[in-house]
Formats: structure tokens, C-alpha cells, sequence
């Protein structure tokens, strides 16, 4: 651990954040397709805060996105959701993240939890292109990762005053859960529906739309999109 957080360290001066850093490293480690790393506390998918690419990137948005996924599970329940080969069927409890991920090329996932004792972090997901199990060697590696990126966390969060925001490389990425959380709120409001219930609308609204989730909640927000049935703004 401590050679990961040396070398990601040296490369600070590419401009790019500590998570993000992590994510390349780990996933140039592993030979993977990309890493990416989520904020999530008991309320949830918060948002993601590092990734290696543009898939990883991607996957990490849709299971925020559809609120379903490896990167979920293994925050929910603190504890590695390892899936070697999704060809075999082993994303049949993620009907839409598993087809997406299988579409992207991705034929494995290996989800790992970020926590402090009972204190939830957040997740470090591995994507690869080729089915097969993580090694001896590879698992050491994997959890050494996890390890540095709840370190990195806390890091970044302790360079903060008390009282304040989220560190900038933590904050800025989840804008993006901000403006679907304000969203949720305007829709269960508007709706008379739960937080939970006013989600699921605006989801379900994204997938039905073929649209990104953060487009559909500025729509919401700005007042270019109501997702009450006709029927209901009548009454």
C-alpha cells in the first residue's frame, strides 16, 4: 500500500486527482479494462470520484444511474462482490447494469469495499475484458488498492477545516449526485412520493428516454420536463 500511495503521489503533477491516479495505477497493475472508485454512505450511491477512463467512467455513472450494480453491493454489505465471468450468467440480480456492462466489452467485475470499522466510504470496482478469477497474487494486490483508496479519502478529507465542504477532488465530482438529489426531492415534493419512489421516477424516466440521469434532473430543476402523469396534474 504504501508503494501505491508513494507512486500515485509522484504523479500528482499531471494535474489529475488522487482518486483518479489511483484508479490508472491500479488498473495498469492488474492488466484491467479500468478502475473506478464511488462515494456512498447508508443513503446510498453518492457519486463517483475517480476513475480511469471513459469506461469505467461510464460504468460507474450507470450503476449510480440505475442504482444497481457491483460497486453497490459490495458498499451495501461490506464485503467483495466478485463476479469472474458475467457470460455465465452471474449479473442476473443486475438485469440492467449486467446487459450494460456485457455491452461495453466488460466480462468480469470485482467490487471492493471502502470502509472505516463501521463507517461506509464508498467502493473501488475493477472492470475486465476477459472472464476469469482473480489469482492469489491479484486478490493481495486488489485489497492493497482498496486499502490505499481509503486512505486517500481520508487524506483529502482531512485537509479540510472542520465544518467545511468536501475536499475539491472529493466535491466536485459529485455535483453530479447534487443536482439528481435536489431533483429527487423537487419530484417527491411535486409527486407526494418518497425520496425513494421520486428516484425510481426520474430513472425510470432516463431509461425509457435513452437519456442521461443528470439531463433528465436539470430538465426537472429548470422546469422543461414534469413527470407527473397527465391525469395527476388535473387533479
Amino acid at each position: 500500500m504504501t508503494q501505491i500511495l508513494t507512486a500515485i503521489n509522484a504523479d500528482r503533477r499531471s494535474g489529475r486527482s488522487l482518486p483518479e491516479l489511483l484508479c490508472i495505477d491500479c488498473t495498469a497493475a492488474l492488466d484491467m479494462a479500468g478502475t473506478g472508485m464511488a462515494l456512498m454512505n447508508d443513503a446510498g450511491h453518492q457519486g463517483v470520484v475517480g476513475a480511469s477512463g471513459r469506461l469505467a467512467a461510464h460504468l460507474e455513472d450507470v450503476q449510480f444511474e440505475l442504482g444497481e450494480g457491483p460497486s453497490l453491493d459490495a458498499s451495501r454489505g461490506n464485503t467483495p462482490v466478485l463476479r469472474p465471468d458475467l457470460n455465465a450468467g452471474e449479473w442476473w440480480h443486475w438485469p440492467r447494469f449486467g446487459p450494460a456492462a456485457e455491452a461495453a466489452g466488460v466480462r468480469a467485475v470485482f467490487a471492493l469495499p471502502l470502509q472505516v470499522g463501521a463507517v461506509r466510504l464508498g467502493s473501488l470496482c475493477l472492470y475486465r475484458s476477459t472472464a476469469g478469477r482473480l489469482d492469489d497474487d491479484e486478490t493481495g494486490t486488489a485489497l492493497a488498492y482498496a486499502d490505499a483508496a481509503v486512505v486517500v479519502l481520508l487524506h483529502l478529507q482531512a485537509q479540510m477545516l472542520p465544518g467545511l465542504a468536501l475536499h475539491p477532488d472529493l466535491g466536485e465530482p459529485l455535483a453530479y449526485g447534487a443536482e439528481v438529489h435536489q431533483a429527487t426531492g423537487f419530484v417527491s415534493v411535486q409527486a407526494s412520493v418518497g425520496l425513494t419512489e421520486a428516484l425510481l421516477l426520474l430513472r425510470a424516466h432516463a431509461f425509457s428516454s435513452d437519456r442521461p440521469l443528470l439531463q433528465v434532473a436539470r430538465d426537472v430543476l429548470a422546469g422543461r420536463l414534469d413527470l407527473l402523469p397527465a391525469e395527476d396534474v388535473d387533479d
